[in-house]
């Protein structure tokens, strides 16, 4: 394993703790028998003196004593032999002296405890009538145990939080070479690294979208250019008169839109999800819009309130622009009709009804088979991303002979 990897740092981690937790349990644990030993030693040790002081001879009046105290004197063979030979006897405390061999003894059985005492060949057994033994080993094992288990389940809880870092390390490797597919972890967890993971997936749709929109713009800008081109240079191999030198100029003309068209598609390609916006009038949007297409008043009937609008102005001119250009093109009367509903800004033209679902115009190039009718080229894709950038939405209705381009705003930007 890499060690300035995380993972290598979140294991050595755990096994650290769990030796220190280890270590902990064995000396606290030492320590409470200890404890328990002296607790026993200052309970039974005067009964200890008391049998030694009377050199193991009883009398009544001693056996009363010790009655007194909660204690039973055996002294009976059998009896003691059935306490100290039974496999069931635990010995808590046990002391023998190096000269004298004198055992001294605290047993227990069956949650009694006995004092065992052997001096000289004598053997003697008290019974504690008041047995008390504390279980704070058993208190000190539980509390330990939780503790083990929990650093564990940190542990494993931490591995699989951290996981998918391995599986986004191994994304980042390919995302190079262009493999812009995410399937990962939950991104809908609100983790550090879900939020990540979902950042980067986002990132990655984004490039994917980047490339996809340059490779339709390079595939398709020489298929759009070459029909002008050619036609271009068939016109001049004719002979040079006022016609054809018209037909020469449209043929700039429409060279020129193409190479504008094409610089708008870039800007909006390259350009962030965050472009530059002011507030500016729908009057001087519409006005600079007019004058790029190089229309004349009359084939445009305004009916909006002149309200500000917070969008990029040039390039909110350009989708304005397309729109009317498209609405004057494809409508019997040459005209369209600008108004506008609450944050709505509507453009009405007649004219039959689109044939395909609106959203195939939004594809760049789009036409059918009837390009001299519906053909929207580059215009309608345009519109879609400037207005999309702009937090805009293009709708699209046909009402009673009238087709209705509806540029909807989700959430207000006028004033």
């Amino acid at each position: 394993m890499n060690r300035q990897s995380i993972f290598f740092t979140i294991a050595v981690s755990f096994i650290i703790s769990i030796l220190l937790v280890g270590i902990s349990f064995l000396i606290l644990l030492t320590h409470d028998f200890r404890m328990k030993e002296g607790r026993l030693l200052d309970k039974y040790m005067p009964v200890s003196k008391m049998v030694n002081r009377q050199d193991f001879k009883f009398d009544d009046i001693f056996i009363k004593n010790l009655t007194e105290m909660n204690y039973s004197l055996l002294t009976e063979m059998s009896d003691i032999n059935s306490i100290t030979y039974n496999h069931k006897t635990k010995v808590l405390f046990e002391r023998i002296h190096p000269k004298s061999n004198d055992v001294f003894r605290i047993l227990n059985l069956n949650d009694t405890n006995y004092v065992y005492m052997k001096r000289k060949g004598d053997t003697v057994l008290i019974k504690d009538e008041n047995t008390i033994n504390s279980n704070s080993h058993i208190y000190i094992i539980l509390v330990f145990t939780i503790l083990l288990i929990t650093i564990i389940l940190i542990y494993l809880i931490t591995l699989r939080k951290l996981m998918p870092l391995k599986v986004l390390k191994d994304k980042v490797k390919t995302l190079g070479d262009e493999n812009f597919d995410f399937e990962c972890c939950n991104l809908k967890g609100k983790d550090e690294v879900s939020l990540l993971a979902n950042e980067f997936k986002k990132s990655a749709e984004k490039l994917k979208s980047l490339k996809e929109a340059r490779n339709i713009f390079i595939r398709n800008i020489m298929h759009e250019l070459k029909t002008p081109i050619t036609k271009g240079k068939f016109l001049t191999s004719l002979e040079q008169n006022e016609q054809n030198n018209e037909k020469l100029k449209s043929v700039f003309n429409r060279l020129e839109s193409l190479i504008n068209e094409f610089a708008s598609i870039e800007e909006l390609i390259s350009s962030s999800k965050n472009i530059e916006k002011k507030f500016y009038f729908l009057d001087d949007i519409v006005d600079n819009a007019k004058d790029i297409l190089m229309i004349e008043d009359e084939h445009i009937i305004s009916k909006y309130e002149n309200k500000k609008l917070e969008v990029n102005f040039k390039l909110f001119s350009i989708a304005i622009k397309n729109l009317i250009d498209n609405a004057v093109k494809y409508s019997p009367n040459k005209e369209v009709i600008i108004k506008n509903e609450d944050e709505n800004i509507i453009f009405e033209n007649e004219g039959k009804a689109l044939d395909e679902p609106f959203e195939r115009y939004f594809e760049p190039f789009f036409s059918n088979e009837d390009k001299s009718k519906d053909s929207f080229g580059l215009g309608l894709y345009i519109v879609h991303n400037i207005l999309k950038a702009n937090g805009y939405i293009l709708e699209y209705e046909y009402v009673d002979g009238i087709n209705r381009f509806v540029c909807k705003k989700d959430k207000s930007s006028t004033i």
